[in-house]
């Protein structure tokens, strides 16, 4: 079992970033390649420096399913927000699937929405576009996906990316060097979380999947909003994002939390819901969908 030394308390987009890796990446660069001592030795060691057990540690990274993964890692540097078709999820079909589901989960809303106050509706509509209200969760393994962007703190790991990549991205290497830079403190962050998750959970850091960006779950939350805003929804004493009882709860509580109330006015809700992903498309998209299914 991994776990630490210390017990602390710390989509659809994966279908269209996978049509842009094909165009812009090629097949051979595209494998998930790689030892765990090339790419993650410096990784292994930050962790056990962090707290964590080094035979856990030693024995998760060498049991042979952790992989630096150059072909999801490759879609952070040619990702494009806006051009995310975020009007599909207006139309007739994903309507009446969503509204087909208020009905299929009322009760589990009817909890949400009593508990804390946010609407069933925004509920759903984040549900329905961050994973098809949960049939499509993602393929990506989250433990890889974050160990390898933490890996690029490395510079000797970001160089040998840069090698693989830059014959096919737009970026140049200072800004791809820049991006790298941010994006590996931020995964960093993300992986301890995960990790921390999964000892709580008890379960296998290796056995998750999730987006290319290593959001997990029905309601695609990151790590580090699990163990502080995630919900148990169905009583079973553990909290399963794969579960829709978890997941809806878990949503309402973490738009409560970012300011959500009752009756508050338009220009709140977007505020709020700007929380859960930082673009003016996704959350004109979550009222808008929230707004038709009052029909």
């Amino acid at each position: 079992m991994f776990h630490l030394k210390n017990h602390g308390t710390e989509q659809i987009l994966f279908l269209i970033c996978v049509v842009l890796a094909a165009c812009f990446f090629p097949a051979h660069a595209a494998a998930q390649t790689g030892s765990a001592d090339a790419y993650f030795g410096s990784l292994q060691q930050r962790l056990i420096a962090d707290g964590f057990d080094e035979s856990g540690v030693r024995k998760l990274y060498g049991s042979g399913q952790a992989h630096f993964d150059t072909k999801n890692v490759s879609l952070y540097f040619v990702h494009r927000e806006s051009k995310l078709n975020y009007g599909q999820f207006l139309k007739r079909g994903p309507l009446e699937r969503a509204r087909l589901y208020m009905k299929t989960h009322n009760a589990e809303l009817a909890a949400a929405e009593k508990n804390y106050g946010v609407d069933k509706r925004v509920i759903t509509a984040i549900l329905l576009v961050e994973t098809k209200l949960g049939t499509y969760v993602g393929r990506s393994s989250v433990l890889n996906i974050l160990s390898t962007m933490s890996a690029l703190a490395d510079m000797d790991v970001r160089e040998m990316l840069w090698k693989k990549i830059a014959a096919s991205t737009s970026l140049s290497k200072q800004a791809f060097e820049e991006k790298s830079g941010k994006k590996s403190a931020w995964a960093y962050k993300e992986l301890t979380a995960f990790l921390r998750y999964t000892y709580a959970e008890n379960i296998s850091p290796l056995n998750i999947y999730g987006s290319y960006a290593g959001a997990m779950g029905i309601c695609q939350f990151m790590p580090s909003n699990i163990l502080p805003l995630a919900k148990d929804g169905n009583g079973d004493g553990r909290i399963d994002l794969f579960a829709h009882a978890d997941a809806i709860m878990s949503v309402a509580n973490y738009l409560k939390h970012y300011g959500w109330r009752s009756g508050m006015d338009s220009k709140m809700a977007y505020e709020v819901v700007y929380h859960y992903n930082h673009s003016k498309y996704y959350v004109n998209t979550i009222l808008a969908i929230a707004e038709r299914l009052k029909g």
